[in-house]
């Protein structure tokens, strides 16, 4: 992919994740009025990452949830930004699927459509579309960060098209072939979906094959640059879990800040890696 076609791409996602942003801002005045009810109606906490620790001490509240929904949306648009202003002159065959995982961010948005779904009259075919947006930008966004890794180890730039189709048709099976359940949500305003501890497991499996691509990459061309990339995708793993399945004021305390500090560690270093190049 060249430059120029690079950053057009990136100024389509932050155009888009810009009306995402606008969406979240509009809708808090629609959705507030009924957090209350539906925190009343919570039968099924999310299952986060910190969930063993905040279930009890904390109640779940819609709008910590809300807020990391902001975060999310609002982190998808600065680290596009961040990438097109640090890398619009500098080539990385990488760089363009960590901006790819920072844009599988702003569907969350539509997360939103449970509480609309209080307010509006919402059709349970719009419900189910929409569950399977969200659950194919969650897959295109792992399987992102995995190529960047596969990437920093050798793969051919030159096949970097070929790697996007495969990624958008193995998360287009995927959300089109989980089963969902749009009458059953959790606390996290998450629809629920089958072969959820399945999928936990692939998802845990890719973001530690990305991590390791990136340590092999470091041992290949003896740049420790790479070392802080691995690191970073540790932190962003757990920054997306806390993000995606948070119910209590913890989320948005630390979610955000795993998420920034590791993205950081990637673009930073990969910059450093192909700056003379």
């Amino acid at each position: 992919m060249t430059l120029s076609a690079r950053n057009n791409v990136l100024k389509g996602g932050i155009v888009i994740s810009s009306l995402c942003l606008l969406i979240c801002i509009a809708a808090f005045v629609r959705v507030i009025p009924v957090y209350s009810q539906m925190e009343s109606g919570i039968t099924l906490r999310s299952q986060g990452i910190f969930h063993s620790l905040f279930e009890k001490p904390l109640d779940a509240s819609f709008i910590a949830v809300y807020i990391c929904i902001a975060f999310s949306v609002l982190y998808s648009i600065l680290t596009l930004i961040f990438i097109y202003f640090s890398f619009e002159k500098t080539q990385s065959p990488e760089i363009i699927f960590v901006a790819f995982f920072a844009l599988s961010f702003a569907p969350e948005i539509f997360r939103l459509v449970l509480p609309f779904s209080r307010v509006f009259i919402v059709s349970p075919l719009y419900v189910l579309m929409i569950s399977r947006v969200i659950l194919f930008s969650r897959c295109f966004g792992i399987f992102s960060l995995f190529a960047a890794g596969i990437n920093a180890v050798g793969f051919e730039a030159q096949r970097q098209r070929n790697v996007v189709l495969i990624i958008i048709v193995t998360s287009l099976v995927i959300a089109l072939g989980v089963p969902v359940d749009i009458h059953a949500w959790d606390s996290g305003l998450n629809v629920l979906s089958g072969y959820k501890s399945m999928s936990r497991l692939i998802e845990a499996g890719v973001f530690l094959l990305t991590t390791i691509s990136f340590f092999i990459a470091a041992w290949q061309r003896s740049s420790r640059e790479y070392i802080f990339a691995g690191a970073g995708t540790v932190l962003v793993f757990l920054g997306r879990i806390i993000l995606l399945t948070a119910d209590t004021w913890a989320g948005p305390a630390t979610g955000p800040v795993f998420l920034a500090l590791g993205t950081w560690l990637i673009c930073t270093n990969l910059h450093k890696v192909y700056l003379w190049f």
